[in-house]
């Protein structure tokens, strides 16, 4: 390709320091924006599948009440967001928790969560108020692919999948959902990620400090502008974020 290119070795050495001016560039600009109260500009936010259903009321909400500022969602694995946060493509990440937490990122908690077990109403396990892992054992599972952060949390409290019967993996929380409705499979998944569903129910797993963090992400160090402010305030005042704190008080 005669348009391609290589950055010298000097080049390379100084592509850090361009990166982290055009950064700052880009802060000022916001700053300048927030001083004279112009409510305009680009939100960009990462979430993870499971927060998907939480955040429909939020952006309704948010675009009402600003109509100039554009709302760009991206919607990928943990690890993915956390990449285009570092790399300032993001203004913020809505995640549960990491287990290994980052050390240049905040994560503010929004809420408390349980890894449940998610059945189809008719299921024998929809009945249970708790659900064991040995239990597990005896159903067809659909699980969230490796990376997804149930299936971290899974992982973790997992000791030998040998035992378990798993029929599908997959990196769709929807596409899982359908198949609990239409199916005898059992899935696993943040409670909150059937917030709004119908036909499914959520049985926590029986399992010592089975909690999962739902959390704001933000660079340490970084300007919080306005906009992204406003959306958090919204999304913490909104009626499917207050549910799942008042499950905890």
């Amino acid at each position: 390709d005669r348009h391609s290119f290589q950055l010298t070795e000097a080049g390379e050495e100084m592509l850090p320091f361009a990166l982290r001016t055009i950064h700052a560039a880009e802060a000022c600009a916001d700053r300048i924006r927030d001083l004279r109260k112009m409510l305009t500009g680009t939100l960009n936010i990462g979430v993870t599948h499971s927060f998907s259903p939480i955040l429909t009321e939020t952006v309704i909400s948010f675009i009402k009440m600003y109509p100039k500022i554009k709302v760009n969602i991206v919607y990928k694995q943990m690890n993915e967001l956390m990449e285009l946060l570092s790399n300032h493509e993001l203004d913020f990440v809505l995640a549960f928790k990491p287990i290994h937490p980052l050390p240049h990122v905040e994560s503010h908690i929004l809420f408390q969560n349980t890894l449940s077990v998610i059945v189809g109403n008719n299921h024998p396990l929809a009945s249970k108020d708790k659900v064991s892992i040995s239990e597990l054992e005896k159903y067809d599972l659909a699980l969230p692919s490796k990376g997804l952060q149930a299936r971290n949390a899974f992982d973790n409290i997992v000791s030998d999948y040998d035992k378990f019967k798993i029929r599908i993996e997959l990196n769709d929380v929807n596409t899982l959902l359908k198949l609990v409705r239409q199916t005898n499979l059992v899935t696993v998944l943040a409670e909150d990620s059937i917030y709004d569903a119908c036909d499914v129910k959520a049985v926590p797993i029986n399992v010592p400090d089975n909690q999962m963090s739902g959390c704001v992400h933000i660079l340490k160090e970084t300007y919080r502008k306005h906009s992204m402010q406003e959306f958090i305030r919204i999304l913490t005042e909104s009626i499917a974020v207050k549910r799942f704190q008042n499950n905890w008080i």
